[in-house]
């Protein structure tokens, strides 16, 4: 069998175009990976289960493992090194150090990327599953926080500590 031709594409990540060809079966994590060296979101489950490898794309949360770099051709992708730097980092980076949501650190690259796109879909009144009024806008509770960051695994136990960092964010 014949190896696939090469696709060209650009991604905008973290506010750069970045200009790849790759192979079309390329994953945007592996993209993200193995070809810019952008190794903060992490491979996790690789089934889309984990949420290790969450980034945002076009300012809304997707597994990078589950969708192809050649999908997102043109698209505006913020990963975890997009968020902020050491000098200036992230208010929900930040939130997450004063309460300890990171532990060992390899969920939370996607767990803070998922933590910011919670609050922007609260802000914005979309409702999940546990919203008890769907006509209503929604509002921020631990409830809906929780049901929200369900697709985020911590396998060191930090979801109170995340949450408490997700509601200082949020002013709540």
């Amino acid at each position: 069998m014949p190896d696939p031709v090469p696709l060209d594409l650009c991604l905008q990540v973290n506010g750069a175009p970045r200009q790849l060809s790759l192979d079309p079966r390329t994953t945007l994590l592996d993209a993200l990976r193995d070809h810019l060296h952008l190794t903060g979101s992490k491979k996790g489950c690789d089934h889309g289960q984990c949420g290790a490898c969450t980034v945002l794309v076009n300012g809304r949360r997707i597994n990078a493992c589950l969708s192809l770099a050649v999908m997102h051709d043109g698209d505006a992708i913020t990963t975890i090194e997009g968020l902020g730097t050491p000098d200036a980092l992230h208010p929900m980076q930040a939130a997450f150090i004063r309460h300890d949501g990171y532990q060992c650190g390899y969920c939370t690259p996607g767990q803070i990327c998922s933590s910011v796109a919670v609050l922007e879909e609260i802000a914005a009144g979309i409702p999940s599953h546990v919203t008890g009024d769907l006509t209503a806008e929604a509002t921020f509770t631990a409830e809906e926080v929780r049901e929200r960051m369900s697709g985020n695994i911590c396998r060191c136990g930090a979801y109170s500590n995340i949450l408490d960092a997700i509601t200082e964010v949020a002013g709540a």
